[in-house]
């Protein structure tokens, strides 16, 4: 089954990217059409660089966008995109960067490997690599000072939601890529799966699908699921998921809010009413939308709302 899957493509990829197998459902093609519609727009107003590499593979890429004006010492938002580890492209986070930018952050939009190709934890890998790249790689006008220790925000939508929260309760890894975990101030995940494990997945189920292709050959469930590892969180924390996304995302949302309150870090969360698990990240094309504020209060002030 999985070589099957594998061998098939999407009809459609941003210019610059290869084709990715079919999205599994009719409400994943939606959204991917959608935000992919609104990234093609121009940007206007920010200064953009685009396709910044931190690796060497064709996915390890990243776009950055900032004000003209911005502070040396911006807090950077790392804003993962999703696609259920399988899919995905870092255009789908194009649309929120005049947002971003307005909060006083510089938006940085990574790409990382998916899998079968490339199955967890590479995806993670990623991720710890491109912190420890990003003082290197960034344009001039977006590096800060260099005697100030930036302000990193991690954050991301569905299973981009999963990599943020995974490596802000992993200082080890980010660690050990030779990024300084301390320079975390922040994580806001958007739908984020944080619980990988079912015990009996249906044939063809988006559970299934983690089994059979997204788990590595040595990485079991609990390895990279975000529950298991929020024991002595340090990481400023504030959950979003949707009235209307799925059993299996609202419950592992609930049951991480759960356990980082019991931690020493701080903790909200919040339920987005009416939404679906696509509508949590596309609502965020309202400047106005309450993510924004949550975003800033963090960023810049440490503070997290009351939820």
């Amino acid at each position: 089954m999985k070589s099957e899957i594998s061998q098939q493509i999407a009809t459609f990829a941003p210019e610059g990217h290869a084709p990715q197998m079919p999205l599994p459902s009719a409400a994943a093609r939606a959204y991917e059409a959608l935000v992919l519609d609104w990234a093609r727009r121009p940007v206007e107003g920010l200064r953009v660089a685009r396709n910044l590499p931190y690796g060497t593979d064709p996915l390890q890429r990243f776009d950055v966008f900032s004000a003209p004006d911005m502070p040396p010492d911006a807090p950077i938002v790392v804003f993962f995109h999703g696609g259920g580890w399988t899919n995905g492209y870092k255009e789908y986070v194009t649309f929120m960067a005049a947002n971003v930018v307005a909060t006083g952050c510089i938006l940085v939009a990574p790409g990382y490997r998916l899998a079968p190709a490339a199955a967890l934890p590479a995806a993670l890998l990623d991720g710890a690599d491109l912190l420890a790249a990003l003082p290197v790689v960034l344009p001039d006008w977006a590096t800060g000072c260099a005697d100030t220790a930036r302000r990193i925000v991690l954050a991301g939508h569905s299973a981009g939601g999963h990599l943020a929260a995974l490596l802000a309760l992993r200082p080890d890894l980010v660690a050990l890529a030779g990024a300084n975990p301390d320079d975390i101030v922040g994580c806001l995940p958007i739908s984020g799966i944080f619980d990988l494990h079912h015990p009996a997945p249906a044939h063809g189920s988006l559970e299934a699908r983690v089994y059979e292709m997204v788990l590595g050959p040595d990485t079991d469930d609990a390895l990279m699921s975000p529950l298991c590892w929020t024991r002595g969180n340090r990481v400023p924390m504030v959950l979003g998921w949707g009235e209307h996304d799925s059993v299996r995302v609202a419950l592992s949302n609930q049951r991480m809010a759960s356990l980082l309150k019991a931690q020493g870090a701080p903790c909200a969360a919040f339920v987005e009413p009416g939404a679906d698990h696509f509508q949590t990240h596309t609502r965020l094309r309202d400047p106005a939308h309450a993510w924004y504020g949550r975003l800033a209060g963090i960023a810049h002030h440490g503070t997290v709302p009351i939820g």
